[in-house]
């Protein structure tokens, strides 16, 4: 293992597309949502133990879950939570966080990570990740693996690519919005497309660069704590300055920018698991197609659904097709599968209507 490979796992979303089960105060990432025992962030935690000692992996996180990942991760320290004060997309902490590891060792190889998604072959998944710590110790390079598509999906955004810089890793020609149907069936059509799975590995030093370049307010705001990373002062640096930074994404920030952007092509059973529908498609079937999760349930002339019920619940089931059914606490969720798009604004509207206890 590299002294100088870190890894960044990202798990201070909300996952607003799995309520009920993933709430405000316990989100997705925390939650055993594939019925194994672990949770979403356990499971890539244990993942990237294959790639680098447990005291190069840092949680980026919300300050409201940090007694939530120690809770969960018994083998992290309080000085690897990398905690946000406020909500302000993937570039604030991932510049954070960069400046913060730069400080702690210049030469910082770095893997950043989503904490919940779903990846059936690991031993593939870490030997690319593998391949793009090689490739960007040794190049000034912002790689991130792309994910062979196997249906013209347009629930994610694509990775247009070009030629090969070296065997396996290939320039990227541009990032393109999650599109609609007809333009997905091109893109599979022409070949040199892939899903963007939003895992990225650089240096350190290569992605500060970047921020300087592009997004300059990001980089000078952060820049200014340099004094402060590390040290007890660290904190009140942060809390203060971290929420004037801009909302903004890390693929808008840099990645649709910068001209020394890289891919992997890969294919290691990947699912984001963003969607109650995801989950079905990755979660293992009966017979009628159904991912049940119940201990008192009677089931019948039911198909291709998802049904999640309390486990001191009795639930009676009966002629559904492609629905989700989901009770958890004080909501219950019954919605058309192929309609679950919806679900986020129709959960919006009724905190606002009837309150935020029930999200």
């Amino acid at each position: 293992m590299d002294k100088n490979n870190y890894v960044l796992i990202i798990a201070g979303g909300v996952g607003s597309r799995f309520w009920p089960k993933s709430r405000n105060h316990f989100p997705k990432q925390f939650l055993d949502i594939l019925g194994i025992g672990r949770s979403l962030l356990q499971i890539t935690y244990e993942r990237f133990l294959k790639l680098c000692p447990a005291s190069h992996i840092y949680i980026v996180t919300n300050s409201q879950y940090s007694e939530l990942v120690q809770e969960q991760l018994h083998g992290i320290s309080p000085d690897q939570l990398i905690c946000e004060p406020s909500r302000n997309n993937t570039a604030p902490c991932i510049a954070y966080a960069s400046f913060k590891l730069a400080a702690l060792n210049p030469e910082a190889n770095l893997v950043v990570a989503p904490s919940d998604h779903f990846i059936q072959y690991e031993a593939i998944f870490i030997e690319k990740i593998r391949a793009a710590l090689a490739y960007t110790d040794t190049h000034e390079a912002l790689v991130t693996l792309g994910i062979s598509p196997i249906r013209p999906d347009t629930g994610y955004g694509y990775i247009q690519y070009g030629a090969e810089s070296e065997k396996g890793i290939y320039k990227v020609e541009k990032f393109r919005e999650k599109p609609n149907l007809l333009t997905a069936i091109e893109y599979l059509k022409e070949g040199n497309y892939l899903w963007n799975a939003g895992i990225f590995i650089w240096k350190a030093k290569s992605i500060l660069q970047a921020l300087k370049r592009y997004t300059s307010s990001i980089h000078a705001l952060f820049e200014a704590g340099n004094p402060y990373y590390n040290l007890p002062e660290e904190r009140a640096f942060v809390d203060e300055h971290y929420p004037k930074a801009p909302n903004i994404s890390i693929d808008y920030a840099i990645m649709e920018q910068a001209d020394n952007i890289y891919t992997i092509p890969a294919d290691f059973g990947w699912s984001d698991l963003g969607t109650w529908a995801s989950l079905h498609e990755s979660a293992d079937k009966d017979a009628s197609g159904n991912v049940i999760s119940a201990k008192q349930i009677n089931v019948k002339d039911t198909q291709n659904s998802i049904i999640q019920i309390n486990e001191n619940k009795l639930a009676v089931i009966r002629g559904l097709d492609n629905f989700i059914v989901v009770d958890d606490g004080n909501a219950l969720l019954i919605y058309p599968k192929n309609q679950e798009q919806e679900i986020k604004d129709v959960v919006k509207t009724m905190a606002e209507t009837y309150g935020n206890q029930y999200v």
